[in-house]
């Protein structure tokens, strides 16, 4: 099969510099949705058909998950319809396929419906149609004896014809020799004055190929364009409550489906509860019986069975096994590995740091570059300096070690186990195990010693 997505459009409405199809769907572009999921229908050709900003939408896919989707780009430098910009894509396809025609602004089409136009449409021509309520804007599927007979767009319709609410999509599965055929002879006496891809089904009706009409399964929502911001963030949302409805299918319980953003994949296992405006990044596994409380962001992370992750906790590129307790408050940036029954505490920062069984950092800390150990104690207001300007030093904590309130750790420098750090220290030199150590100024009190007066 050959796709060809259409993708050259200015966006106008969306008043932005940044391409329409670019424009984020769950923190993905628009028309990376649409690639997402066409590429797991193994297309002998995929055509985007790019014009304005061309460039920039092309450096988008310069990634890695990209580099094996081979993608041929054609360009429409003026923007004169859909027939026009599906003819800019017929040079690069196989002539012994048909053609799937998309759109680089309607992202959340999905592969089941997509599947089901193919294996309906077979050797005829293949609209995905759709009813709505409101069929403002759309192109009505005109049939006689029902059988289509034309589409008409909504600015060349008679108004009995606007009281049509079967709707053309745009997504067609055509014979590519047809589309050879018909596309060159395509005139733009319209009222937009374009060449519309639509009016190659008057060519089909009058050959007496058949026109297959299917209608998506999951919902009307994916054959859903984007025009403006407003139905950008109104697909967002509609989006967002699918993910979620998926959720409690499965089994997990949210507390408002309406107010949960999946940008990415989270999976999850039994007894996950999610509570209020959770934002899950990039990919995401919650263990069974996981407990994320209010307003968290995970990013790329795991979290293993039994854990709580209480309100407002940042967690980055992190792993968390069994029983752990996070937060309020807590931040764990990338690189954070966190074993069996360990806390962290509220205002409590991690990064690049792994902590042994039944350790807490409990209070106001920050721990860099750090490997703790099992049954640590880390008193509040404790900090690492692994960073002296230019390089970056590990603290080493060893087991059953007890570091007290407001010590800084300068490191690179290690505590043996057992030891124990007290409060107020700044700790320069190796702490040895089994041993008290601190660093203290002196205190002293001064006699007769008046505070400071404001003057009148």
């Amino acid at each position: 099969m050959n796709i060809i997505i259409l993708a050259a459009g200015m966006g106008k409405r969306m008043h932005s510099s940044l391409p329409k199809v670019l424009h984020p769907i769950a923190q993905k572009p628009m028309l990376h949705h649409v690639v997402d999921t066409v590429s797991k229908l193994n297309p002998q050709k995929l055509i985007i058909v790019i014009g304005h900003e061309a460039e920039q939408i092309k450096q988008s896919f310069e990634q890695e998950k990209y580099k094996d989707i081979p993608i041929i780009w054609a360009y429409q430098k003026e923007q004169l319809g859909t027939g026009h910009a599906v003819m800019q894509g017929l040079p690069f396809v196989d002539d012994n396929y048909p053609t799937l025609v998309l759109y680089g602004d309607v992202p959340l089409i999905s592969l089941h419906t997509l599947e089901n136009l193919i294996q309906n449409t077979k050797n005829n021509v293949g609209i995905l149609t759709a009813f709505y309520d409101n069929p403002v804007g759309y192109g009505r599927i005109i049939k006689y004896n029902d059988k289509v007979t034309q589409i008409i767009e909504e600015k060349d319709a008679s108004a009995e014809q606007k009281q049509i609410n079967e709707i053309n999509t745009g997504i067609m599965c055509l014979p590519t020799p047809f589309l050879h055929t018909y596309l060159p002879n395509l005139n733009n006496n319209n009222a937009q004055g374009e060449y519309y891809l639509t009016d190659a089904i008057l060519c089909a009706v009058e050959n007496n190929l058949e026109i297959i009409c299917t209608h998506p399964c999951l919902g009307n929502w994916e054959t859903f364009g984007v025009n403006n911001k407003k139905q950008l963030c109104e697909l967002e949302r509609l989006y967002q409550q699918s993910l979620a409805n998926q959720l409690l299918e499965q089994g997990v319980t949210i507390i408002d489906a309406a107010r949960i953003d999946i940008r990415g994949s989270l999976s999850v296992e039994q007894d996950v509860t999610i509570d209020v405006g959770c934002v899950f990044e990039g990919e995401v596994h919650l263990a069974q019986g996981v407990h994320i409380k209010p307003y968290c962001v995970i990013n790329n992370s795991y979290i293993g069975q039994h854990s709580v992750i209480e309100s407002f906790s940042h967690i980055e590129q992190s792993y968390i096994q069994s029983n752990g307790h996070i937060g309020p408050y807590a931040r764990l940036r990338p690189h954070t590995k966190l074993a069996d029954n360990v806390k962290i505490g509220n205002f409590v920062e991690l990064k690049n740091v792994n902590v042994d069984d039944n350790s807490k950092v409990n209070h106001l800390s920050y721990i860099g570059d750090a490997a703790v150990g099992k049954n640590v104690n880390i008193g509040a207001g404790v900090i690492t300096c692994n960073y002296d300007g230019a390089n970056k030093y590990q603290t080493v904590v060893h087991d059953n070690a007890f570091i007290g309130s407001d010590c800084q750790l300068i490191a690179p420098v290690t505590i043996g186990e057992n030891a124990t750090i007290g409060a107020g220290t700044t700790l320069t030199k190796d702490a040895p195990a089994q041993e008290l150590t601190l660093s203290r100024a002196k205190q002293i009190s001064i006699k007769g010693w008046k505070r400071p007066q404001k003057q009148k």
